[in-house]
């Protein structure tokens, strides 16, 4: 065989591998757009029947138009670009995205795709402009305790509320904070974001129009390890907010990765605990930035730079431990219904395992040291139930 002619079919593989991928990817987007319209309700009525027809069509079309042309990512995108603009109108537009940007968000930023989300704070699902009248008028009962939710892989800030509970709502209505929720593009490298976070942070300190009393972060999966990481580079910076950073709340946050990741099959051998997590499993190769970040636990450029991402290098951080000054806690689920059952022991919480979520390591360099007071196991519950269990938020209110 010649070796233009062995080159040709490597080619020629690459390119079934990537369209295969990519129509893996639609369907993944489809599942998860088609589960959120179930689950949503407008003027009373379930949207889940009138849409499901249309949306199943517009993907079908999709995944046609995809393995019939075969040029890649930037073909599918382009036939996405419509529909997900911004004045589009359609009720799955930000779940969409939000999964779109956590699997391909570095490409979609490096390509300078329109797709790509834009780091801000948001209030009510509406970006806030971070200028002192500005945030009077978009916040008009805003006060000096600031809470501050940074949301997980896949998601964006509306994912706070689940099965009409919203922490951040129920947060201001039960201690008093105003609730400020970070959006930001999950497939990003989290060491990326948390310099961002960092930034738009202390903007949002300087620009507060009231003294403030109390600033909390609550983190849910990855939202607090980039919380960590935005903790390290503005104290490297010498920002004010750090100072002023009184609690940090972690919620089935991967201080130690995923174990699922490292073996390159993080979604593949998820246990179908949610009908939202379970479209997720094929996610297959396609795995941007901060889903490989994932593997170990990175938050900061040196625990990636240099490195294959897909490479098998090993755990090569740098330990970071807690902020020695902020009151920090960390809730953990099992979906095992006792401590030492087989589902505690394997799966954890369906994504994260309790030992990561208690930031527990073997190497005690690398332990994250939580009070015995200020952490939590939760059995019976997966990854997506901490943000709606009564459990997780009586607990929040004790420690809040």
């Amino acid at each position: 065989m010649s070796k233009d002619h062995s080159h040709s079919s490597d080619l020629r593989g690459l390119s079934r591998l990537t369209i295969d991928a990519i129509v893996g990817l639609v369907e993944m987007v489809e599942a998860v757009n088609m589960n959120i319209l179930k689950s949503t309700v407008r003027w009373g009525v379930p949207v889940h029947k009138p849409l499901s027809s249309a949306v199943s069509m517009l993907y079908g079309n999709i995944r046609a138009i995809t393995s019939l042309v075969g040029s890649g990512i930037d073909t599918l995108l382009n036939w996405l670009t419509p529909l997900l603009a911004k004045n589009s109108g359609w009720p799955g537009r930000e779940p969409v995205l939000a999964v779109l940007n956590g699997v391909l968000g570095d490409y979609l930023e490096q390509t300078h795709n329109p797709l790509s989300i834009t780091m801000a704070f948001r209030y009510r699902g509406q970006t806030l402009t971070l200028e002192k009248q500005a945030l009077t008028k978009a916040m008009p009962h805003l006060n000096g305790r600031i809470l501050v939710l940074a949301h997980g892989l896949c998601m964006n800030d509306l994912g706070w509320r689940r099965r009409r509970h919203d922490h951040g709502a129920a947060l201001a209505h039960d201690r008093g904070y105003t609730p400020v929720y970070l959006y930001y593009n999950s497939g990003r490298h989290i060491s990326t974001n948390g310099r961002e976070f960092a930034e738009q942070l202390e903007v949002l300190v300087q620009e507060w129009p009231v003294a403030i009393e109390e600033l909390v972060i609550l983190g849910h999966s990855m939202g607090g390890m980039i919380a960590r990481s935005a903790f390290h580079y503005g104290t490297l910076s010498r920002q004010r907010w750090p100072r002023q950073l009184r609690k940090l709340v972690f919620l089935g946050t991967p201080h130690h990765g995923a174990p699922l990741e490292r073996g390159g099959n993080w979604f593949h051998v998820i246990v179908d605990n949610s009908s939202y997590t379970a479209p997720l499993s094929s996610l297959g190769k396609i795995r941007s930035a901060g889903i490989t970040d994932l593997r170990y636990g990175n938050i900061l450029d040196q625990d990636w730079e240099g490195f294959d991402r897909f490479a098998h290098v090993g755990d090569q951080r740098i330990a970071v431990p807690l902020p020695l000054k902020v009151q920090c806690y960390a809730i953990a689920a099992t979906t095992g219904k006792q401590a030492g059952d087989i589902r505690d022991r394997l799966l954890g919480d369906g994504l994260v395992p309790l030992e990561s979520a208690l930031g527990q390591h073997e190497d005690p360099s690398m332990s994250l040291v939580f009070a015995p007071e200020n952490q939590r196991i939760e059995y019976g519950m997966n990854h997506l139930d901490l943000l709606s269990r009564d459990a997780v938020y009586k607990q929040l209110l004790e420690w809040l």
